[in-house]
């Protein structure tokens, strides 16, 4: 051993050295990405116990997952997603509440945005100078020395630090592994959880299905949380005076000028974790609002990507999760009492030809057949086959006015909080192929449990956009007058954002 240990130090010998020491945007950028990972990771957990659930399997079915922080589904009863979300304190997520996932949900993906900007700023400047020589391998002797650095570090007596030309090769390799496989793992894994971007993607989507995604984010995003707390050990028992001079303050000083740097970005962060759940809880339309300026646009982008994926028999969920506030009103006891014979489809507002439509009527129309996986807020999924009539073939017989951009669908249902549920869609949105009013869930007619009578299905959002239990649809110019003006039940009450394709 003793050998091993000398002949492969823990630094490669070989390895070139970096004469540039750490620069100041090298320091700004350590401190940014601290600061933007305690965002994502407290927010990333509090979207995770909306549905505590982790699978290999596309469909979800209870009981397959194989992690889980939340007791078995019960039997004997209905036990909705909604059911299953967990409450977590608010030191821990953001903000901490049972069920909070849309606040959640604006916090990982703007700072996601900051994250990747800074990210990208970070990979141009490190490969612009000699800084990559630092994270980059360019000796297979980064292998035998990562191993003889890991055995010093066991046996407590440390290596030879030399961090301000060269990382020993445990450095090199778990800083290689964080910058060019976690972070790209946790990017595209976070994509391919999306509607839009996995239901136009074929064999790709198929094979890294949402489930798949999901588990694998969760892989990387504890990577990151192990990284985090074996770096912020090894900083304090390997040298605190040098390592904040190094990063904090960009100099190799035998006195303490960068600690003092250190303990202020530790305040920073601090703050910001203490003030992160409150500042939430109490400005909720104000993150809610910010989320959209930052994301908002790039979801907006994607919805114009028609969704194209659809699946085979064989892959049909044997669990679909039942999710939405189940209808509660004597007209629907009615309704479902004559089995839908007496139901009215109203389609109006700003269209040439308003129409009302029986059952009946829809089910004479061009009938379209689709199995295609449906993509829940909360993270779970399921795959189903569902026929009705394409949305396009609705617009075309109402003929919206030139004036109109929003399709608005109205809920036999009410909102978990009272008041209609509805729900508004871009009108180009509604055009896609896949969009369709479905009165048929895998050859059946639609269980009041799932929709009955009529659902939407528009396979390039997420559920909570595809209202169950329509009533009636309007074509409206603006929806700042309807409900509080966010664009749908669920972004009113909830503050999800009204285009959700992300």
């Amino acid at each position: 051993m003793q050998d091993f240990i000398k002949r492969y130090p823990g630094t490669a010998q070989t390895a070139p050295s970096v004469d540039s020491g750490f620069p100041w945007w090298l320091q700004l950028q350590h401190f940014l990405n601290m600061l933007f990972m305690m965002f994502i990771i407290r927010a990333g957990i509090q979207i995770l116990a909306d549905h505590p659930r982790l699978y290999w399997n596309r469909d979800c079915t209870p009981g397959t997952e194989w992690f889980r922080f939340q007791h078995p589904v019960p039997q004997g009863r209905i036990w909705t997603a909604k059911d299953d979300a967990v409450t977590l304190p608010s030191w821990l997520g953001i903000p901490g509440l049972r069920h909070t996932i849309g606040l959640a949900r604006w916090w990982h993906f703007s700072i996601d945005l900051l994250w990747v900007l800074n990210g990208v700023a970070f990979y141009i400047m490190i490969f612009a100078t000699d800084q990559w020589l630092r994270l980059v391998p360019v000796t297979w002797d980064v292998i035998p020395n990562a191993l003889s650095t890991a055995i010093q570090y066991a046996s407590l007596n440390f290596p030879t630090e030399s961090s301000w030309t060269r990382y020993n090769g445990l450095q090199q390799l778990s800083y290689f592994v964080t910058v060019f496989i976690a972070a790209p793992v946790s990017i595209t894994t976070g994509l391919l959880q999306s509607p839009a971007i996995s239901n136009r993607l074929g064999l790709l989507g198929s094979v890294l299905n949402r489930q798949v995604a999901r588990s694998v984010h969760f892989i990387s995003f504890t990577w990151f949380v192990f990284f985090i707390l074996a770096h912020g050990i090894m900083v304090f028992i390997t040298g605190l005076r040098e390592n904040t001079n190094h990063m904090f303050a960009g100099v190799k000083s035998p006195g303490w000028v960068g600690f003092p740097f250190f303990v202020l970005a530790l305040v920073l962060v601090g703050l910001a974790w203490w003030a992160a759940s409150p500042f939430t809880i109490r400005h909720a339309r104000l993150v809610q609002k910010t989320g959209r300026i930052m994301v908002g646009w790039i979801k907006g982008l994607s919805e114009w990507w028609e969704p194209t994926a659809e699946l085979s028999e064989a892959d049909i969920s044997p669990h679909f999760w039942p999710n939405g506030t189940m209808p509660n009103s004597a007209e629907y006891e009615h309704l479902v009492s004559c089995k839908f014979s007496d139901y009215r489809l109203r389609v109006g507002g700003m269209v040439e030809s308003p129409h009302e439509f029986s059952l009946a009527d829809l089910k004479a129309m061009r009938k379209q057949q689709q199995i295609t996986t449906h993509f829940c807020i909360q993270g779970w999924s399921g795959v189903a086959e569902w026929g009705g009539v394409k949305m396009s073939d609705i617009l075309d017989m109402v003929k919206p006015m030139p004036g109109a951009r929003y399709t608005v669908f109205y809920s036999l249902a009410e909102g978990s909080d009272g008041g209609c549920y509805y729900d508004v869609h871009e009108i180009f949105n509604m055009r896609h192929r896949l969009s369709i009013l479905a009165y048929e869930m895998n050859g059946e007619p639609l269980s009041v449990l799932h929709g009955a009578p009529l659902r939407l299905r528009c396979e390039n959002e997420l559920g909570f956009k595809m209202v169950k239990w329509i009533s009636a649809i309007e074509f409206v110019s603006d929806f700042k007058d309807l409900g509080a003006g966010q664009g749908g039940y669920n972004e009113d009450h909830e503050f999800y954002g009204y285009r959700m394709p992300i």
